[in-house]
């Protein structure tokens, strides 16, 4: 009698377990589906508004190079190549970005208020969609650098020292540089077929992203020579 009881208690439990599960996983799987629409609606609307701004953006870092050509030309003559110069380089690198990123700062800000709250029973997911959404906010605030009078501040040091203001900008910068359109491969399993084909829209439009950020490129190294810094 005793053992009958027991085992009528053992499936009692676990009718109770079952039961409670059941709504719990739904529960889960609907959180799941609700985040995961809205992320891949707040990255295709993020992607679509910095495509209205493509042209603009490409053109900012040459503002960055008129600027420095009209206040600091040739300002790191004869200045070193070492560790020193690439954080410089670096600071360069960071002015364009800021410049470029923040004719959208709305839209970036936009897309950090819709997506900074998700989560998923993924907890991997959800740490990497909050860290994304950090550092497009580190991008949003950033002040652009002074670079002519960074780069002023390491001459009087005879390029042995370079300024507080270098190192504080690089140290935020560098970090949270990234693309915009990032989509974590662990979203891929709580996609619908609707959603990825969104999704692949949105791919096209970063690529066109990534191909402006590449012509970038011959900016930077104009700006480096109008201030005489090797990278």
């Amino acid at each position: 009698m005793s053992s009958g009881r027991t085992a009528l208690a053992l499936l009692a439990a676990s009718l109770v377990v079952g039961l409670a599960a059941g709504p719990a996983a739904t529960t889960a799987a609907a959180s799941n589906a609700s985040a995961t629409s809205a992320y891949v609606a707040a990255n295709y609307s993020l992607v679509r508004t910095a495509r209205s701004y493509l042209r603009r953006a490409e053109a900012a870092p040459l503002a960055v190079l008129a600027k420095v050509t009209r206040e600091c030309p040739l300002v790191g003559e004869a200045s070193p190549q070492d560790p020193q110069s690439t954080e410089l380089s670096n600071e360069v690198i960071g002015a364009m970005v800021v410049a470029a990123y923040h004719l959208n700062v709305p839209g970036l800000r936009s897309f950090i208020g819709r997506v900074k709250g998700l989560r998923w029973s993924n907890s991997h997911l959800t740490r990497a969609v909050r860290a994304y959404a950090a550092q497009v906010q580190v991008l949003a605030n950033l002040s652009p650098p002074d670079l002519c009078g960074d780069i002023r501040a390491w001459k009087l040091s005879g390029f042995q020292t370079l300024p507080a203001t270098t190192l504080s900008f690089d140290a935020k910068f560098m970090p949270a540089w990234v693309a915009l359109g990032e989509v974590p491969s662990s979203l891929r399993p709580y996609e619908t077929p609707a959603e990825k084909s969104v999704l692949a829209h949105s791919n096209t439009i970063e690529e066109e992203l990534t191909e402006g950020e590449a012509r970038a490129v011959e900016s930077w190294g104009k700006i480096m020579n109008e201030l005489e810094i090797q990278p």
